[in-house]
């Protein structure tokens, strides 16, 4: 597939050139300032590149759990949401379809009823592959009768059966059918919800997938992507591990694995839930970032083009029903955007945002309200809506074509830019996300960086009461018997805790300055907010100042978790106008008529001697500065084909990962 080799190639130039996000100077003002209070500068003229991929609305398709109508995918939200994001955003990104094999396989006895299952799978697949985008079809459970303890989140027992029911389906939807997929096998195998097996059964697992996937590409020389282990963290392996120990992690054990036996890994994936924006720079005891690592290691074993998924992630504070995921639910979108900058200057390639529906009121007993659409189980009519967290991904797909990029000179704990233009318009996305959990987050990310006896002192602190007493200044870390990194840690993060006490308790003034502009712009804003919840119409607010060419400067408050996108569109170019010496002409013409008669009058044939100057037209246009446009290759569509074997609609999303 041309697109995916394209978009690495892309990726990788990127981080090679040390393209850091935000074109923008970000800078705090003098002491004259109020405290907090922001200045950016955005010079319009400078360089930018095409929109990165990551910044692009992508969703998980999951939601509910359970559906009456057996031929509908269990795990697939239900149809209203999927069309209503289809009609407002669009699906030119990339989405996961979690495709159950013991689901399909359980109505195996009642072909026209998984014909009818299978079409629905297929519909769901063809939509997004229609319209430009990616499908990444999670492989999930074994069929019935293959598992080794006739459970579908077993291994299979027979690993050649296995490998021929997947295949088969592969052939169809990416050898026949031709549609965008790209396999992801399994979710969550460190799991025992998940996947009962061992590490190497979950390798041989893979081995199979990976070898059906080679031998397709080899006779309809195509690309097929494939990739995993979608692990529930990016250090964890099936026998646990922590991040002090990566290399014993299940990520790593794949890399090395598939290396050894030359087989296809197109893509690393794993789950990220958190409330900290700041996840995927995440340290490691080797002194670099949890990204930096998983890329040495590619490095290592000659894999620099995989890319770096992360598959699931969401605002995740420990709770299944979380108020911030409801009640609260501008805290969590204010979360998107600043989690996605930072997996942006992390590395990260792709992300996918679980998901698009709750889940509730199924077989399994899961409920999570991480969906962007709430319902209410009826038997009569649809009866949910969106919360505001989908308004985010609206502003998301409202986004230029291109970003800015320049290095920041000072870059804001909280409040952050995603700087887009695109042909006649620039779009800047401005969050003020504020980590309820800072202290612990700050912590919990830098700990690896601590040597082994630093980290038990530390960890002992953590299970003690001694932690919320530094949180809440009770206790001075300089007292503690720990060493002075320790303490310079822990003041750190209590300085953190600090500012975001002060910080969520109050509105940020924010000045963007924007240069070297061409035209003239009309302003507008639209707002996520503590305003409003759920069923919230995003509405642009016409704003009063004037940017005009030249430079200007427009004044904001944001909000404590608030997400707010300013489009600047130009103005329609008007009529050329009268030359200013016509308009003067007409003027003085007017005033004679007005005035007395004069006393001597003028001779006609003086009149007639008189030269008029013909005054030149002034108004000239402007060339207009074309936006850097991104040309994606032809796509070679790899999708894979429906058999006899399907998805299991009870896509059991991530009970407590």
């Amino acid at each position: 597939m041309k697109y995916f080799a394209q978009h690495k190639r892309f990726v990788r130039g990127a981080v090679a050139w040390g393209v850091i996000f935000c074109c923008v100077t970000l800078c705090l003002p003098g002491a004259s300032a109020q405290e907090g209070d922001i200045e950016y500068t955005l010079d319009a003229a400078s360089n930018a590149i095409p929109l990165p991929e990551i910044f692009k609305p992508s969703m998980d398709l999951s939601g509910r759990g359970f559906h009456s109508d057996p031929t509908r995918p269990q795990a697939l939200a239900d149809q209203h949401a999927r069309d209503t994001w289809q009609k407002d955003i669009g699906l030119r990104s990339v989405f996961r379809l979690q495709y159950n094999l013991w689901e399909i396989s359980e109505v195996a006895g009642n072909r026209a009823l998984q014909s009818k299952l299978l079409a629905n799978y297929e519909d769901t697949i063809k939509k997004v592959s229609d319209s430009g985008g990616i499908v990444i079809m999670n492989i999930f459970s074994t069929p019935q009768g293959q598992g080794k303890v006739l459970d579908k989140k077993s291994s299979p027992v027979d690993l050649k059966a296995f490998k021929a029911v997947v295949k088969d389906f592969i052939r169809y939807y990416s050898c026949d059918k031709h549609y965008t997929v790209w396999y992801e096998v399994w979710t969550a195998p460190d799991l025992d919800d998940f996947f009962l097996g061992r590490q190497l059964e979950y390798l041989n697992l893979y081995r199979a997938i990976a070898e059906a996937v080679k031998e397709l590409e080899g006779e309809f020389k195509i690309t097929i992507p494939v990739g995993g282990p979608s692990s529930s963290w990016w250090f964890r392996s099936v026998d646990g591990n922590t991040n002090v120990t990566p290399e014993r992690s299940l990520v790593y054990e794949l890399i090395k694995f598939c290396y050894h036996y030359k087989l296809p890994l197109d893509f690393i994936s794993w789950h990220a839930y958190s409330t900290d924006p700041k996840t995927e720079k995440e340290m490691t005891s080797y002194n670099k970032s949890s990204v930096a690592l998983m890329r040495d290691w590619l490095s290592y074993f000659n894999m620099e083009r995989v890319l770096l998924v992360v598959d699931e992630w969401n605002y995740d504070n420990g709770v299944n029903l979380s108020a911030e995921r409801r009640d609260r639910v501008f805290v969590s979108a204010s979360y998107i955007p600043a989690r996605l900058k930072n997996m942006y200057e992390a590395g990260i390639d792709q992300q996918v945002f679980f998901s698009l529906e709750d889940f509730q009121y199924n077989k399994e007993g899961i409920e999570r309200n991480v969906g962007v659409f709430w319902f209410t189980p009826d038997p009569v009519a649809y009866n949910g809506g969106a919360k505001s967290t989908y308004n985010v991904f609206k502003e998301l797909s409202l986004l230029g074509d291109s970003m800015f990029v320049h290095a920041p000179k000072l870059a804001d704990e909280f409040v952050g830019v995603i700087p887009t233009k695109a042909q006649d318009r620039i779009a800047l996305l401005i969050y003020n996300y504020i980590d309820p959990d800072i202290f612990r987050n700050y912590l919990s990310r830098n700990i690896a960086l601590l040597n082994e006896g630093e980290r038990r002192a530390l960890l002992a602190i953590i299970k003690s009461d001694k932690l919320d007493k530094i949180l809440r200044r009770q206790l001075d870390a300089a007292t503690l018997s720990v060493s002075n990194r320790t303490k310079a840690m822990l003041k750190k993060a209590q300085e953190l805790n600090d500012s975001a006490a002060r910080f969520s308790a109050a509105g940020r003034n924010f000045k963007v300055v924007l240069k070297n502009l061409k035209d003239d712009y009309i302003a507008e804003r639209y707002t996520v907010d503590s305003a409003c919840n759920s069923n919230c119409d995003l509405i642009a607010e016409a704003l009063e100042q004037n940017v005009s060419a030249g430079i200007t400067s427009i004044n904001l408050v944001l909000n404590p978790y608030s997400v707010n996108l300013i489009v600047l569109t130009k103005k329609a170019k008007e009529e050329v106008s009268r030359p200013q010496e016509i308009e003067k002409a007409l003027e003085e013409a007017a005033k004679q008529k007005e005035a007395p008669p004069a006393q001597e009058a003028v001779k006609p044939s003086e009149i007639e001697n008189q030269e008029i100057p013909k005054p030149e037209s002034q108004k000239t246009k402007v060339p207009q500065p074309e936006a850097a446009k991104y040309d994606k290759a032809d796509q070679e569509k790899v999708v894979p084909p429906a058999t006899e074997i399907g998805a299991d609609a009870a896509a059991e999303t991530t009970a407590t990962k």
